[in-house]
């Protein structure tokens, strides 16, 4: 019902105070929160579905959409973590 759009709408901009920058493909965005992990939502096949790597997105610097539905964060040690759609670079499981 309306009532639970509502929650859902105060519960998801309270959650995202504070954002400084958000990022997007083609079909889903990303964005840092203060406490250097990361937020994606929209498209699974455009890299709105974090949660196969949510363990290793803490610490995150920065983020770099790719074009097709992909991103790469870039942690504080300096490595990387992709997600999304595998042929626009979300599996970069071959390369660790």
């Amino acid at each position: 019902g309306q009532s639970t759009i509502r929650w859902r709408e105060h519960i998801s901009a309270r959650f995202l105070e504070n954002v400084k920058k958000v990022h997007s493909t083609d079909g889903a965005f990303a964005t840092i929160l203060e406490n250097k992990s990361v937020v994606t939502w929209g498209s699974p096949d455009h890299g709105g579905d974090s949660s196969a790597v949510k363990d290793e997105l803490r610490h995150v610097e920065q983020i770099h959409p790719a074009k097709g539905g992909a991103f790469a964060a870039i942690l504080a040690d300096r490595s990387v973590v992709t997600w999304g759609h595998p042929s626009a670079g979300g599996d970069s499981f071959e390369i660790h």
